[in-house]
């Protein structure tokens, strides 16, 4: 029991020096970079939408500086096309043979930016590589590094010039999560630490590959419950009969709740995951995968609220778990 307290304590410390990097370029945004630690250490791929100018790229750049992984970014735009991010075989002349030529997608850690700005095509082209981390390119499978993290950046869909994510795509996605603006103190200091440099180009790596891997490792030995676990299957269950809800979420929206509840208990020093860990994650885990139905959407209506909704009215777990 000592070793298994002493591995969760000293993965705790690491995912915190990460979190402590991040911060000081995120300024006054805790629960966004501890959100995007734990779309990291879950081992899943993260959505951050807000409106332009709050931080999403840095945020993306600032974790990906702090865990030393090769590190590629794509800038999605309306012309693009698959092979642009995946990659494309070409003749070489001098070996008179085709090779491959790799894409961006190919790097530890991904900056999608501004991914909807892509066409639904291209945009489908990253599926694969997020789903099974590997690319298929005329016939021929390549297989992702290890660790392998994509994090995409979008602006709300109401924004000129913007394609909505397919549903298959928003499924792969881990955690969706939002930045906000800050308020005037925390703007100040960040014009304050913006004057001469800006404070990305001043932090370095806590951590290197094989502490991103032993995070990674360290969630998956997280117990959990079999009445945490019902209750996780009930709250997903419950979008899938929800009436303002045409398309609940997936079995894929059950691990996704599952796996981040872990790394929440991880970083609050636990060995096991409490109902509150999956509450707190319910709506960055379960509300992109929830699309509303069409008068909802009309009306304007935010996926978010029927979630809490749901968190509100589903019961937590009892004391005798059902039969299975």
């Amino acid at each position: 029991m000592g070793n298994v307290e002493n591995n969760i304590n000293a993965a705790k410390q690491l995912a915190e020096k990460i979190i402590r990097n991040v911060e000081t370029v995120m300024v006054g945004k805790t629960e966004a970079v501890k959100l995007a630690v734990i779309g990291l250490i879950s081992h899943g791929h993260l959505l951050i939408e807000d409106a332009p100018g709050v931080g999403k790229t840095m945020l993306a750049r600032s974790l990906a500086k702090s865990i030393n992984c090769s590190f590629k970014r794509i800038q999605f735009t309306p012309d693009m096309l698959p092979g642009d991010i995946i990659g494309v075989t070409v003749y070489n002349q001098k070996k008179g043979d085709f090779e491959f030529r790799p894409g961006p997608i190919e790097a530890q850690v991904v900056l999608a930016d501004e991914i909807n700005r892509a066409t639904p095509k291209v945009q489908s082209a990253l599926l694969e590589a997020m789903e099974e981390r590997q690319i298929t390119v005329d016939g021929v499978t390549h297989k992702m590094p290890s660790p392998f993290h994509v994090l995409a950046t979008q602006n709300p869909i109401e924004y000129e010039g913007t394609f909505p994510l397919p549903e298959g795509q928003l499924d792969r996605f881990l955690l969706r999560i939002n930045i906000g603006y800050p308020d005037a103190k925390e703007e100040i200091t960040i014009i304050e630490r913006q004057q001469f440099i800006h404070p990305i180009e001043q932090i370095g790596p806590v951590v290197d590959t094989s502490g991103v891997q032993m995070l990674q490792e360290t969630v998956k030995k997280i117990f959990v419950d079999d009445l945490v676990k019902q209750y996780i299957v009930k709250l997903a269950a419950a979008t899938r009969k929800h009436p303002s809800i045409y398309l609940g979420a997936s079995p894929r929206g059950s691990l996704a709740l599952f796996r981040t509840a872990q790394a929440l208990a991880l970083l609050s020093g636990r060995n096991y995951v409490l109902p509150d860990d999956v509450k707190a994650l319910a709506v960055p885990a379960l509300a992109h995968r929830a699309i509303l139905s069409s008068a909802d959407q009309s009306q304007g209506k935010d996926s978010r609220d029927y979630i809490e909704e749901i968190v509100r009215t589903t019961p937590v777990p009892g004391a005798v778990p059902e039969k299975k």
